[in-house]
Formats: structure tokens, C-alpha cells, sequence
């Protein structure tokens, strides 16, 4: 290991340490602390909005420079009211009920042992993330509310915008009088660093979550030495069954794709009930290509709307985070279903439909983390949820599913008291 190697590696060594240590000061922290810290980044992202601003346009103008798509730099970008957005974000965000400490369930054992299951904090977490500044401010809150110290390594795309939101985060926590380690955010570009997050940081790491594209995610969840929340691309559907009422099929389908095409909750595919698609399909598609959107369809989509482009496999399993949108017919909800079960991703998936029984399958069949009915999958955001923010939208079975808030950032224990009480 050559001298820059070492130092990396020491620093980031010692952020571990610091880390463990600031975990231990939320642990023992009241909610009242926690709070104030909270309010206090909000405040402070406010007061330092314009140095915020600045270092964003900086990114962006590199990000431009390098030829990233237009979306990307959509995601990367900031302006005041995304910036206000954030410190919003993070007051909802301390106004949540604090889980730590809250007894999920508690019960008597005839020995007379009293048990209780109680949160408590995970520990440390490790963010991996790219392109969207608004995570620093949304992960150190969401982090601070439940306990938790994290270690934030953001993308080299917008490493001026995180720094400029870290130092507000960290004035945030010196006003409240909680130690530096609480947040961290990795200050170098450098890629070796995500590799010695992935190693554990000398086992001071209880989870990471990996927040971007399928390359990174694949990479953290194969070489990473503690436990991974992931966080898969958004493949998502909207189906329009047969009975769905067409004014609403068209402002749910328009504004799942179009609100914002670079956001994980975006849809990628329009599936359409063939039981009435003659009906359906051409003035949703209509709408669609009005808003100024691209269609790719199967052949029975292409023979209802003259005009729409082929469909090749590759569309279905295509998050484009850009105006496009692949169009299917599929025959009923058991067709919608198993489109999706082929070639989604398990996030979410929507339907639009006025017959409740129909619906009640759909929610049943599809095994995405969310399920909507008659709603937009914009929805899937963890500000929708009353989660204040979200850290991402978890796409794993195991710990928690879809938007990650303060509440699934923590674990239980069990808490057993007793009045002297022997195993025989």
C-alpha cells in the first residue's frame, strides 16, 4: 500500500472510531437533545443556503461539462426551494414521534417475568449514495431521530453540494452539544473509500445502505463485509384494468411518468388491461405524447396507437429516468401481475381500477414493497408516507420495505424484569 493508500485508510479507520463513539452519545442522548440537533441542521441549512447554492452550481456546471444526461443533472441540481425543501424536511423530521425506547409489545410470563420488546438503535450506519444532495440533509436527520451515528460517502458529482450541507448538519449538532461523529461525511472523491466502508471499518459498521444504480448497489451487496439494506432501481408499472375510469387512468398515468421522470417512484411501464384497451389506450397515450413523452410498445399496443415505437425486451427491464415509457397489453390482472413479477423490481407498482375485486387481487398477487391503487407511484417518498424523509425505498424482504424513515432505522432488544426469579 503506497502512502496515499495508508492515509486513506487511517482516516477512515478513525471516522469508524468516531463514529461508534457518536453512536454512544445518541444512545444516551434524551429525544429533547436528538430534537434540538435536528432543528438546529434546519436552521442552519437556511442560514447557509447561499454557500449551499454556490458549491451546487459548481457541481452542476462539472456535471454538464462531463456530458451527464439531463436527468442526472436534474437530480443533482438545487435552487432555493429544494434547499428550503430540505431544512421542511428535516423539521418534520424532529416533529416525528421518537422510536427509541417505545415498547413495540410487552406481556407477563406465569414466573412472573415481565418482557418487553423496546427500539433501539441500530448503531452505525454507513450511506452510500449518489448524485442527490438532499440525502446529507435527509440522512443525518432521519439517522439523529433514531439514534443511530452514520458515515456519509455521497457521489464525486455532488461532493461540494454534501459538503456544504455537512457543515450545516454539523453546526446543527455543536449547538445541541453532541459530538462531531455523530454525522460524518467522507471528504475525499477517492473510490477506495467506498471499499474500505464495504470492509467494515474495523467491524465499527452495523449496516449500509447503498442509495443509486444497479452498479453500485450489485457492488455493496457483493462485497460488503456487514449486513446491506438495498435499495433496487425503480422498474415500476401502472396497469389500467378494464374497469378503470378514464379521466383518472389519464391523470395517474401522465403524472406517474411526467411529474418528475428522474425519481425513483417514476413509472417505466404502462400495462393495459386488453379486456378494454381499444377504450383506454389511445387517449391515455395521447395524453402521454402531449406531455412530451416517448412510447415503446408490444404489437398490440402499436395496433391501437399508429405511431407508437417498437418495444424491444431490453425497454421492459429499462429504468430510463427520462420521458420515455413502455407500453404492454396484458390480459388482466393476473397479465399485469406476471409482467411485473418478470420484469420488475420489486418497488412499486400501481392500479387503476373501479372494481374493488380486481384491485384486492392486484394487491395480492404483486409482491413489490409498495402497492397503490388509483394513485400515482410519485407517491413512493418517504415525505408522502409522513416519514418527514427517507433515506430510500427499501427493496428487500428482510428488516424493512419500502420508504426507509427514522422508524426502520432501528432494531429491537428484549427488556426482562424480574423479582429474583431462577430456572429450574
Amino acid at each position: 500500500m503506497d502512502d496515499a493508500g495508508a492515509s486513506l485508510q487511517a482516516e477512515m479507520s478513525a471516522m469508524g472510531r468516531e463514529a461508534r463513539s457518536g453512536a454512544m452519545a445518541l444512545r444516551l442522548a434524551s429525544a429533547q437533545t436528538r430534537t434540538a440537533a435536528i432543528l438546529g441542521m434546519a436552521r442552519a441549512i437556511r442560514a447557509e443556503a447561499a454557500e449551499i447554492l454556490a458549491a451546487n452550481t459548481r457541481d452542476v456546471d462539472a456535471a454538464k461539462a462531463s456530458g451527464m444526461a439531463p436527468a442526472l443533472v436534474d437530480r443533482l441540481a438545487l435552487d432555493a426551494a429544494r434547499v428550503e425543501a430540505m431544512a421542511a424536511g428535516l423539521e418534520t423530521v424532529a416533529a416525528i414521534r421518537d422510536p427509541i425506547g417505545a415498547e413495540m409489545d410487552r406481556w407477563d410470563r406465569p414466573n412472573g417475568l415481565d418482557i418487553a420488546r423496546v427500539r433501539t438503535p441500530i448503531g452505525v450506519i454507513a450511506m452510500i449514495y449518489e448524485s442527490r444532495p438532499n440525502v446529507t440533509a435527509d440522512a443525518a436527520g432521519l439517522c439523529v431521530r433514531a439514534g443511530n451515528a452514520v458515515i456519509l460517502r455521497g457521489g464525486s458529482e455532488c461532493l461540494a453540494s454534501n459538503l456544504a450541507i455537512h457543515q450545516a448538519v454539523a453546526q446543527g449538532l455543536a449547538d445541541a452539544g453532541l459530538p462531531a461523529g455523530c454525522v460524518q461525511m467522507v471528504r475525499t472523491a477517492d473510490r477506495a473509500a467506498v471499499g474500505l466502508i464495504l470492509g467494515g471499518l474495523d467491524g465499527a459498521i452495523n449496516l449500509i445502505i447503498p442509495r443509486g444504480g444497479k452498479s453500485l448497489v450489485a457492488r455493496v451487496q457483493a462485497e460488503a463485509r456487514a449486513p446491506v439494506l438495498g435499495h433496487l432501481e425503480g422498474l415500476n408499472h401502472v396497469f389500467l384494468h378494464a374497469s378503470a375510469d378514464l379521466e383518472k387512468a389519464i391523470a395517474i398515468a401522465v403524472n406517474a411518468k411526467m411529474r418528475r421522470v428522474s425519481v425513483c417512484g417514476a413509472a417505466e411501464t404502462l400495462l393495459v388491461d386488453s379486456a378494454d384497451a381499444q377504450r383506454l389506450l389511445p387517449p391515455v397515450a395521447k395524453a402521454l405524447v402531449e406531455a412530451g413523452c416517448e412510447l415503446r410498445g408490444d404489437a398490440r399496443a402499436r395496433s391501437l396507437v399508429p405511431g407508437m415505437g417498437e418495444a424491444s425486451e431490453d425497454d421492459w427491464r429499462t429504468e430510463y429516468l427520462a420521458p420515455i415509457i413502455s407500453v404492454a397489453v396484458v390480459d388482466g390482472v393476473d397479465g399485469a401481475a406476471a409482467h411485473i413479477a418478470t420484469w420488475g423490481s420489486a418497488h412499486t407498482d400501481a392500479i387503476v381500477a373501479e372494481d374493488g375485486a380486481a384491485a384486492e387481487r392486484f394487491v395480492a398477487l404483486v409482491d413489490s414493497a409498495i402497492v397503490l391503487v388509483n394513485a400515482s407511484t410519485q407517491f413512493a417518498d418517504g415525505g408522502e408516507f409522513g416519514f418527514g424523509a427517507e433515506i430510500g425505498i427499501a427493496t428487500d424482504r428482510l428488516h424493512a420495505r419500502g420508504p426507509v424513515g427514522a422508524e426502520q432505522l432501528t432494531t429491537y432488544k428484549y427488556v426482562v424484569r424480574g423479582t429474583g426469579q431462577t430456572r429450574p
